[in-house]
């Protein structure tokens, strides 16, 4: 046994390979592109070693891509063949339990895992990491916030993991509304570990939710060595700094953040096409011409109609359907998610059910110009939004679809409740999104014309 950087003991028996163990470890908390390579020397080195495979699988069931279970499949069966051949912790096979619960489409179960584990060793922030991942994938916010406040007291201000830990607790903050608290705690996160690419985010986070774009621009401004280093994760931050360009009327800059950073890579990971999707669908309630770059999201989401893994996925896919006009795909994506949400098994059907039924119907409605109908769907859906997962930031993309289709359609006192809320949950905040709706509304009842306001 072998005690890792954050103090906790593993079934390894080599210094090489607990080096790049705790490469895995502090790769994770950073979103660290090079993670994948010190797990494979891990296993490498020591074939054997259970917690090492079950972290392998786990990181493959997060991804949310279909093809990547039986990646999940193969490493929970290498985790309890190595457990048959050496004996290892409670701790390590709590870490493969959760694999099970993951692989039989029980996150919410596999969070407890995390939580049985934290109970026992609150100072392991492998197991704080992954419960906060899952947790937010399950949209469960205040279930972040708890998680990671019933483990701070154990952390010393030297735990390695005491930075990263802030950063989490910083983003836990926002999406509860504690936007004060969550500046601060991203901040010093950020000062604790420079790599700190999540509590940076948080802090953007932040301004988004307050409308203050331009404080957020100056919070990114030359900080870009906190996410450069990072994975995909990295074109998100980016992302970030795109939508702050777009409420300021930045054109320029949001195309060439679009087309340099955030599509840099052609991929179809979801949270890269959720990004990328996102983004061209609010520049497009802006009026902003994207030219033909729906064409290739909308190619790579076509091949994604059958996955089924995340209803979060599955709505962006939809965007980029309906957004290249793509109407079979639209139809063969819609068909599943009602299909899904009929299997009586698992987390991912209820979701699937609500919101993502009514949501769903919304954007296709949305795609074919139907916008009573599609107020009508997204509205329904709009109160069990958050259980699609995601941030506030990203969700907002479907309330702005919900927001101007019920403009299109003339609900304009709906359209004001919708706005009124969202600028609660924002703390007095409005961004100019928000702002221009508003005027929108004031002008068509100055012309005693409540039957519709003309599309942008």
């Amino acid at each position: 046994m072998k005690q890792d950087v954050f103090g906790q003991m593993n079934t390894l028996g080599h210094p090489a390979s607990v080096e790049a163990w705790n490469g895995v470890l502090l790769g994770f908390m950073a979103h660290s592109a090079s993670t994948p390579e010190h797990l494979g020397k891990v296993l490498e080195l020591e074939p054997d070693f259970a917690l090492g495979h079950a972290i392998k699988g786990l990181f493959m069931v997060l991804l949310g891509r279909r093809e990547m279970t039986a990646v999940a499949v193969e490493a929970l069966t290498a985790a309890n063949a190595a457990m048959e051949r050496q004996p290892i912790s409670a701790r390590e096979k709590l870490y493969i339990r959760a694999l099970e619960l993951y692989l039989a489409d029980l996150p919410s179960q596999a969070v407890q895992k995390f939580e049985e584990i934290l109970r026992a060793h609150p100072e392991d922030t492998l197991a704080m990491k992954l419960s906060h991942a899952t947790r937010f994938v399950l949209g469960d916010a205040a279930g972040m916030r708890r998680s990671i406040e019933r483990v701070m007291p154990a952390y010393a201000p030297d735990h390695a993991g005491r930075g990263y830990l802030l950063g989490c607790h910083s983003f836990a903050l926002e999406e509860t509304g504690a936007y004060e608290k969550a500046e601060i705690a991203g901040r010093q996160a950020l000062w604790m570990v420079s790599d700190d690419a999540w509590g940076l985010h948080a802090v953007a986070h932040v301004h988004e939710m307050m409308g203050n774009a331009q404080l957020g621009l100056d919070w990114l401004a030359g900080r870009e060595d906190a996410w450069t280093h990072c994975n995909n994760f990295r074109y998100h931050v980016w992302w970030h700094k795109a939508l702050m360009h777009l409420d300021l009327g930045q054109v320029d800059q949001v195309m060439e953040l679009y087309d340099n950073y955030i599509r840099q890579d052609k991929t179809d990971d979801y949270r890269d096409i959720s990004n990328a999707t996102s983004l061209l669908s609010r520049m497009e309630l802006e009026g902003i011409d994207v030219g033909n770059r729906w064409e290739e999201l909308a190619d790579l989401s076509a091949a994604r109609t059958e996955d089924g893994c995340l209803i979060f996925a599955d709505l962006h896919y939809l965007l980029a359907l309906t957004g290249d006009n793509r109407t079979q795909a639209t139809s063969k994506i819609l068909q599943r998610i009602q299909k899904d949400a009929q299997r009586n098994q698992g987390d991912t059907p209820i979701r699937m059910s609500d919101p993502g039924v009514a949501a769903a119907k919304g954007l296709e409605a949305f795609g074919d110009g139907l916008y009573g109908a599609a107020f009508d769907f997204l509205s329904s859906a709009r109160n069990g939004m958050q259980l699609a997962g995601g941030s506030h930031a990203q969700r907002d993309v479907f309330e702005r679809i919900t927001i101007d289709s019920g403009l299109r359609a003339g609900r304009l006192d709906a359209v004001e409740r919708i706005l009124d809320d969202r600028r609660a949950k924002r703390a007095g905040g409005e961004d100019n999104y928000a702002l221009a709706r508003r005027a929108l509304i004031d002008a068509a009842r100055d012309d005693g014309d409540a039957q519709s306001v003309p599309a942008e």
